[in-house]
């Protein structure tokens, strides 16, 4: 049996645009998968704030950790993301994806991003299908 940490490290090796946007696991396991990042001017959009691309992709990120962490191939089948407040340079977004409900194709999971003050600055909710096929 693959453990979520085994995963996570084959996923991780593969995935050039989360290593691009900085994000750094803090915690993974069954379902549940936890990242920050920092904020970079990079990333910020035409008003100055964090572009909700880069809000989006982080989330996504944490989203696939997590719902793939029982090394069962699963991709998204349906997203939304609703955006709370901004966040600025400098600032560290912590985003924590939690899985609602797995079943035999399909999966559930709520995946908030939260600043250094515990704010919530956006919620994004991903359904996952389950492919039956191994990562591993």
């Amino acid at each position: 049996m693959n453990t979520p940490q085994q995963v996570l490290k084959k996923m991780l090796s593969l995935d050039k645009f989360s290593a691009w946007l900085g994000l750094e696991i803090d915690s993974v396991s069954d379902g549940y998968c936890k990242l920050h990042y920092t904020v970079k001017e990079d990333m910020l959009n035409g008003f100055g704030s964090i572009h909700g691309g880069v809000l989006f992709s982080a989330a996504d990120s944490a989203f696939a950790f997590a719902c793939n962490s029982d090394g069962v191939l699963s991709v998204a089948l349906d997203v939304h993301i609703s955006y709370t407040r901004p966040a600025q340079t400098g600032d560290v977004l912590t985003v924590e994806a939690q899985e609602i409900h797995k079943g035999n194709k399909t999966g559930l999971y709520d995946i908030s991003t939260k600043n250094q003050n515990g704010e919530l600055v956006c919620m994004f909710k991903g359904t996952s299908y389950r492919t039956g096929k191994n990562i591993l």
